[in-house]
């Protein structure tokens, strides 16, 4: 029988740092994401997600004050992003913040589903990302966005390579 030996798990300082990295990259290092006002509101291994307030910039319907159908796309696109890197932190638990980042610059959208539910109204919005399969090639996501009232207003669903 082959002796396996689990990966070492970084130490709760570079897990640390490695927080902050992917707070500083999906906030600030991605123009599009800071200038739609995206924030990283959990990195849960589980779950990650990322909110936004409600801004007249992202309105898509002026009559209703609805939240724009490209604004609720790239939200769900960007937590499913979150997820396969929060996803592949936790499979390389061995590897520094830098070596993290680094793969993080070979991940892609490949495919990308989205089923508007409900009229996106609300003061704030909250994305979450669940991984379904993280292959060595092809991660599987499915995503969800709600409002702070916890109304469910769109699912998406995503491929993502990794290269």
């Amino acid at each position: 029988m082959p002796n396996i030996h689990p990966q070492a798990r970084r130490s709760s300082e570079e897990q640390a740092h490695l927080e902050a990295v992917l707070r500083d990259m999906f906030e600030h290092r991605l123009p599009f994401n800071e200038l739609i006002g995206l924030k990283v509101a959990s990195l849960a291994p589980d779950a990650p997600k990322l909110s936004f307030a409600m801004r007249p910039e992202l309105i898509g319907s002026y009559v209703h004050g609805r939240l724009h159908g490209g604004m609720i796309s790239a939200a769900l696109d960007t937590v499913g992003g979150l997820a396969v890197t929060v996803g592949i932190a936790e499979k390389h638990a061995g590897e520094t913040a830098e070596q993290v980042a680094h793969r993080f610059g070979r991940i892609g959208t490949i495919d990308l589903r989205v089923d508007y539910l409900r009229p996106g109204l609300g003061e704030r919005f909250l994305a979450t990302g669940r991984i379904t399969r993280l292959g060595g090639r092809i991660a599987s996501v499915q995503m969800t966005l709600e409002n702070e009232a916890g109304v469910l207003v769109a699912t998406g669903a995503g491929s993502y390579v990794i290269s």
